[in-house]
């Protein structure tokens, strides 16, 4: 595969050949042009010539793809793009609908299920013949929570009405106090049962209260027409939080969250119902579904066991078939995603990967690399844009790009073999066997974050103080228990900073500078120097461009063609009037200040509240992202790094990290070491959920879950500190972390 002059983001005119039917590796720190290469110029490029041999019809109903920016690419084979996208927020998906398993087993059961309940539809809870009839398949039905509507302790003259749009003299207050059926001086707790009914459920009815007729409603009545059903994303902020906090989904009562009506689940298999099937870990499905052995459906029992197999030997035996795809993490639903691929005749394709290590424990990874090579050898070309050195040691072919990132970035500083990368000199090569010792001496405890009878998902009654005042690092298994026991009772509590690596709530107008707030003082700085109004100085209000719309590009919808989106001529991609552009600070007008990455910014805006935030920004390893890039072009981890920064500014809290390493080359490893140690140093809490050994090694203390997976975990396997692990732990990561800090 020949790339000649890839121009692609910060790629310099990058040429390579990438050999076929073998693993490739690309490598280099974050922003260094990896993705730029892999995924924006090679696999763009295929995607969108198989994208072009479709109808112009079918092409209407398909994302459009810009050619990427590059003289030649030659000797391409279709690519198949396995990222770590989260799987849409689909509540109806699950990893069984998602791997085909769940249709296996509905025709499994249509064919022997006793008794006969209809064909494969009937045990479908997105059909109509299959689906619970009360929650229509959901498996969660809308509760809405009374004391989040009213003040139990007020009456409806003070206040007593929390539903935004229900202060006390507004015109939908006054329905409800001038209705006559209650008296607004009295306390809601003191009302008769008759009065509470009819505050919260009277149905809609036709009143008279002095000249006035007006229709009545109760407030749950209310709020479910005009709350429920909504998109939450379309709404105000405040209607948002409202709605956050008193409509709950709570499991339906008459499926018991099965999704399927009583006729479906009422058919058994030896003695278990497609519900029971569902719930179950996979492994132990598995095992069932080898027990069967009946001849008349052979064929379908021998697609789901495949099928199943591949998702243990994928390391995801501990999920179930019912578990919601939006609730999987980025690296679970890339290995999801790599099932269907596993057992695919086709070969002689290109398989793009996006860090599939992401997620896994060591003990996981020499897993992944046998999937990897087992793609390989079956004649397919295998691209892998990857950090650690567990995977890029399988490597036939390494590709180094840097030197740094950015704008000092997007070259090619090594190509070849495994020893020549390490004898290359590059900071990859330099970085390949450095291992981060544990510490001297760790730090004391200031006080104790006490978890009792944790029962969440697979935990088991786990009951553990999480020390306060030092680094902590929560290790384990995939599938041990570590998100549960954290994100279930640590995040939510007072003073607690969660920064994970779900997507950013905004569009693609929404950038750094925006999200961070460093946009307002630079407005600021431009109005002043320049004696004008700071909104001009804004691409979302009176300086953006008109005919853009200070979006920078126009997005032209071709009916029956691809829709395309091409640079605004008006502003030339500027996003800004002429006018608002002949405005100047230091010599450099409001776009040009956006288009620099973060690190250029703050030598531009060394003082004040900008050089605040932009010290944030580089601190957290953000340096050569830039001030107006689309927060949607992030990846998890630069996002999870970018509301790190954004928390930075309060002391004396608790911050919860979810795998901070993800997206991190070594050496940049060690700058988030630093930045963890500083964080405590200024009498914070830090508490990582992690696989990566060098963070390991560098904790004050380490919460080990497991010892295995699903049930098989759940337990606290080990509590102390990173030297009392290595001496004494039997766990795997024990076996581990001994074996990096070279003490096997």
């Amino acid at each position: 595969m020949q790339v000649r002059g890839a121009r692609e983001n910060n790629l310099k005119g990058v040429s390579l050949d990438v050999p076929k039917r073998r693993l490739t590796v690309f490598t280099g720190v974050s922003g260094s042009g990896k993705s730029s290469l892999v995924f924006d110029t090679i696999a763009a490029e295929s995607r969108r010539l198989i994208d072009e041999t479709y109808t112009a019809f079918i092409q209407s109903f398909m994302p459009s793809l810009g050619r990427p920016d590059i003289d030649a690419l030659h000797n391409l084979s279709a690519a198949i793009i396995v990222d770590q996208e989260r799987m849409g927020a689909n509540p109806r998906s699950t990893v069984g609908t998602v791997t085909d398993a769940h249709t296996m087993l509905r025709i499994l059961f249509s064919r022997i299920g006793s008794p006969y309940v209809g064909p494969a539809y009937a045990f479908s809870f997105n059909r109509a013949e299959g689906m619970c009839p009360e929650c229509e398949g959901l498996g969660k039905a809308s509760e809405i929570d009374v004391d989040e509507l009213v003040d139990r302790e007020l009456s409806l003259d003070d206040g007593a009405i929390k539903i935004p749009g229900f202060p006390v003299g507004s015109w939908q207050w006054q329905v409800v106090a001038g209705s006559g059926l209650f008296d607004p001086g009295t306390k809601l707790k003191d009302f008769t049962e008759q009065q509470w009914q009819d505050l919260l459920h009277k149905p809609a009815t036709k009143l008279k209260y002095g000249t006035n007729n007006f229709t009545y409603e109760g407030l749950v009545l209310k709020v479910r027409k005009s709350y429920l059903g909504k998109d939450r994303e379309s709404m105000q902020s405040a209607a948002r939080a409202f709605a956050d906090r008193a409509i709950k989904l709570a499991t339906c009562p008459s499926c018991g969250g099965t999704r399927l009506n009583e006729a479906a689940r009422s058919a058994r298999v030896q003695g278990s119902s497609i519900t029971d099937l569902s719930a179950m870990q996979i492994d132990d499905l598995a095992a069932f579904v080898r027990g069967i052995g009946d001849p008349s459906v052979g064929p379908v029992l021998e697609g789901l066991l495949s099928t199943l197999d591949s998702l243990v030997g994928i390391g995801l035996g501990y999920l179930s078939l019912d578990r919601e795809s939006a609730t999987l993490s980025g690296g679970e639903a890339q290995r999801v995603k790599m099932v269907r691929h596993l057992n695919s005749s086709l070969t002689d394709v290109t398989y793009v990967f996006d860090e599939p290590t992401a997620g896994l424990h060591p003990h996981d990874i020499q897993r992944m690399n046998s999937l990897l090579l087992q793609l390989r050898d079956k004649g397919n070309t295998v691209l892998v844009v990857e950090h650690k050195p567990e995977l890029i040691a399988i490597a036939d072919h390494v590709v180094d790009l840097g030197p740094g990132a950015g704008t000092a970035g997007g070259e090619i500083c090594y190509q070849g073999d495994l020893a020549g990368l390490r004898d290359s000199g590059t900071l990859t090569g330099r970085y390949l066997d450095h291992r981060a010792g544990l510490r001297e001496e760790v730090r004391k405890p200031t006080g104790q974050l006490p978890i009792r009878n944790a029962t969440l998902h697979n935990l088991r009654d786990v009951s553990v103080d999480i020390p306060l005042g030092v680094l902590t690092v929560v290790t384990g298994v995939a599938g041990s228990g570590k998100s549960s026991l954290i994100h279930g009772y640590v995040a939510g509590r007072d003073g607690v900073v969660v920064a994970d690596q779900s997507p950013i709530r905004g569009s693609r107008r929404s950038n750094p500078a925006t999200y961070t707030g460093v946009l307002d003082p630079i407005r600021a700085a431009f109005a002043k120097a320049n004696g004008v109004k700071p909104s001009l100085f804004s691409a979302n209000s009176e300086g953006a461009c008109p005919a853009c719309k200070g979006i920078g590009l126009i997005y032209t919808d071709l009916a029956m063609m691809a829709g395309v989106a091409s640079v605004c001529e008006q502003c030339e991609g500027r996003r800004f009037t002429p006018e608002v552009l002949t405005y100047r600070l230091h010599g450099k007008n409001i776009s040009e200040v956006l288009e620099m990455p973060v690190a250029e910014a703050r030598e531009f805006f060394p003082k004040g509240q900008a050089g605040v935030i932009l010290d944030r920004l580089v601190a957290v390893g953000l340096g050569y992202i830039g001030l107006g890039q689309p927060l949607t072009t992030l990846s998890g981890g630069e996002r999870q790094r970018l509301k790190l920064a954004i928390n930075m500014a309060r002391n004396g809290t608790t911050y919860v990290l979810d795998e901070p390493t993800t997206g991190l080359h070594l050496a940049d490893v060690d700058q988030l070491l630093s930045l963890l140690d500083r964080l405590v140093d200024d009498g914070n809490s830090v508490i990582v959920i992690e696989h990566h050994q060098a963070v390991m090694a560098h904790a004050d203390w380490i919460v080990d879950l497991g010892p295995g997976a699903g049930h098989d975990g759940g337990q606290v396997v080990f509590a102390g500190t990173p030297g009392e692990l290595v001496a004494t732990g039997t766990s795997l990561t024990a076996v581990h972390l001994r074996d990096y800090v070279g003490m096997s």
